[in-house]
């Protein structure tokens, strides 16, 4: 938050008025110089994280030499998730278009992102689940296109244990918040053995995992992905339907495990 406007004017107004003025300068300040700056801090934030997504998705998306009917189709879900109006869609197809293109500089792209989302962990986990949502447009990740995620979590600072349970979370097929069964994207039932080995692996935990460190991972995953939190971290409030879906895959998943041990 920035605190120059409060600061300027608390220290013009100690000099002219005394404590009093110092009090009544810094709120001037505050709301006059530190609001409107935090404001447009945001918008730029939210900004960048538009332009790199789309575009790194495109990149991404092209990877392996052609871009697939499923792997359009997701970015349009994801474009309609975000309930964007008719000139933020042309705008996300031309950059998604741009990321296409064999001179897109992917390490610009993603060196513009990592700027803005310093400290905000939460912000690129979002910015990386999008991606892996790209990724799987198909249903599996090729070679190439592993590369690419492997490479961009790295630079985040993403663990492969922590990618690996973000690539389950993405996978996931639970119904968010039914506990229905549900087809595979192979189109295999999956039994109850599956759905519960599948919860695990999306709360990032393991069978042998005792119920405080279950319900520990699982109020961390909900920390992370709270909506409100994800946009006071700048992301776009567009994607916040995105974010709602997570907190309810994960909740599903806390269920679902919860009834199996019966806790």
């Amino acid at each position: 938050m920035s605190v120059w406007g409060k600061l300027l004017g608390a220290i013009i107004g100690f000099m002219i008025w005394g404590p009093l003025g110092l009090i009544i300068t810094a709120i001037i300040g505050h709301k006059f110089i530190d609001k409107p700056l935090q404001r447009k801090h945001n918008e730029y934030i939210q900004a960048t994280f538009f332009s790199a997504t789309f575009s790194i998705m495109g990149h991404i998306a092209k990877a392996d030499g052609h871009v697939s009917k499923n792997e359009i189709k997701m970015a349009e879900q994801i474009m309609t998730h975000m309930k964007l109006d008719a000139e933020q869609k042309k705008e996300a197809i031309r950059l998604f278009n741009q990321g296409k293109q064999a001179d897109f500089d992917m390490e610009v792209a993603l060196l513009k992102f990592k700027r803005i989302a310093y400290r905000r962990t939460t912000l690129s986990q979002m910015f990386l689940e999008i991606q892996l949502h790209a990724a799987l447009a198909d249903g599996k990740i090729e070679a190439s296109e592993q590369q690419i995620i492997t490479y961009i979590a790295q630079q985040l600072g993403f663990s492969t244990r922590h990618l690996e349970q973000l690539m389950s979370l993405v996978k996931s097929n639970l119904g968010l918040g039914n506990n229905q069964y549900h087809y595979g994207q192979s189109g295999s039932y999956k039994n109850q053995s599956d759905l519960l080995q599948e919860a695990y692996e999306m709360l990032g935990v393991d069978k042998s995992d005792n119920d405080t460190d279950v319900k520990t991972a699982y109020r961390r995953l909900m920390n992370q992905h709270h909506p409100d939190k994800l946009v006071s971290k700048g992301l776009p409030e567009e994607m916040i339907q995105m974010a709602t879906e997570k907190t309810q895959q994960i909740k599903a998943a806390y269920e679902y495990v919860k009834e199996s041990r019966k806790i």
